[in-house]
């Protein structure tokens, strides 16, 4: 059966410009017309959202379903592996309630990412059309990584490894468990305890013989990486994004652009760590480096828009106070650090589509595409706040939000 959608307002990402009094023509789970609504026939099933500002699902190229904001991710060892595969269930159920029809997750625990994938895949459970990583690759002591007692084993974030061996082996251990793309831990972090973001950990060996297999494969990559060191390494390894990209430098800025790779910005991650540090719910030592890692970041990212680097949308959900569903208010933060409201929206829906190799599916509102379809109250071109209250979510033809 056909659905017709009236819109008020639409904003297919198309291109910068909004439309009004438009129908989307949608049949099964694909859209087939984007007409005025003036030539539209209601033949079908007709959703009036004639007072609503619409666009296409919004694309959260980085999160983490197996966290739930907790401070740290210590509570998370403390559960069984079904614990953490039914909250990840959960967690990425907010997603998609806030607009999010498509996540990245950028490493889990257990592989729980790609069991909760599996489950929506086969509509055991409703949630976000997900793109997965399993744990990611990191080092000994780096980000991700615990620092319980030795004798302690497998209470690691990602899968450790030394050598590229190990490192070649464990990206075949993702793909092979159905990950759809690898994801390296290139420096430290701020949410881990021992390390200096600004510092490279897996080395460029390690690095390039994890994405050989990833690249071989035809998939894509990413890389946690805040010092610019860490930054160029990865670039040089074959990287498709960096995440976070905070302490980056020029040199490093101008490789983007030559290499075509994505920034995943996330600046929401370290903002919320430096509001609950001032309130005395983290620790001292991780809000300082929160701080060391948003001071410049507006600055890098006004530089690297102006130079031309793609970048992506991306709130690192689930770390600490980053909470599942409330991602909505880095688009409010990417305006404040040099974004337009239109470029902030096509950030999370053409450019992140692009970024996961996906643009035939979904990314804009056109013929052909996917129906995952969002819409809000207000403009948020003329009030980006209005993207933390999705009021209607369509996703593979379903609406699950009305």
């Amino acid at each position: 059966m056909k659905k017709i959608i009236k819109c008020g307002q639409l904003f297919t990402a198309e291109d910068e410009s909004v439309q009004h009094n438009m129908c989307i023509v949608i049949e099964d789970n694909i859209i087939i017309d984007v007409i005025k609504e003036n030539l539209c026939k209601d033949e079908g099933e007709v959703i009036d959202l004639t007072d609503k500002f619409i666009m296409p699902g919004l694309i959260d190229a980085h999160v983490h379903v197996c966290l739930d904001g907790s401070p740290t991710i210590d509570p998370m060892y403390h559960k069984l592996p079904e614990e953490v595969t039914i909250s990840a269930m959960l967690e990425a159920k907010k997603d998609l309630m806030a607009g999010f029809t498509t996540i990245r997750d950028e490493g889990g625990v257990n592989f729980s990412d790609i069991a909760v994938k599996k489950a929506i895949d086969n509509k055991l459970i409703k949630g976000p059309r997900m793109f997965v990583s399993g744990p990611a690759l990191t080092s000994i002591g780096g980000h991700g990584d615990s620092h319980f007692s030795p004798q302690i084993l497998n209470a690691s974030l990602g899968i450790v490894v030394n050598g590229a061996d190990e490192a070649r082996n464990a990206a075949r251990l993702n793909l092979k468990y159905g990950a759809d793309q690898i994801k390296l831990f290139a420096t430290g972090g701020v949410m881990s305890f021992g390390d200096e973001p600004g510092a490279a950990e897996l080395t460029f060996d390690e690095m390039k013989a994890a994405l050989e297999i990833a690249n071989l494969r035809g998939r894509i990559s990413s890389a946690h990486a805040h010092g610019a060191e860490g930054i160029k390494n990865a670039i040089k390894a074959g990287v498709t994004s960096i995440e976070h990209g905070m302490l980056i430098d020029e040199e490093a800025m101008e490789m983007m652009v030559e290499h075509g790779v994505y920034l995943i910005p996330t600046i929401i991650a370290a903002e919320r760590i430096i509001e609950f540090g001032k309130k005395g719910a983290l620790p001292k030592w991780m809000a300082e480096k929160a701080e060391e890692c948003l001071k410049n970041h507006g600055k890098h990212i006004k530089r690297m828009i102006d130079m031309g680097v793609k970048i992506g949308f991306g709130s690192d959900a689930g770390c600490a106070f980053d909470n599942h569903g409330d991602q909505g208010f880095e688009f409010e933060l990417m305006t404040r650090y040099g974004f337009s409201p239109a470029g902030a929206l096509l950030s999370a829906t053409k450019v992140n589509s692009e970024l996961l190799k996906l643009q035939n599916q979904i990314g804009t509102i056109q013929p052909g595409k996917l129906a995952d379809i969002v819409g809000f109250d207000k403009n948020p071109l003329e009030d980006i706040s209005v993207m933390t209250e999705c009021s209607f979510v369509m996703k593979d033809g379903e609406v699950y939000k009305s």
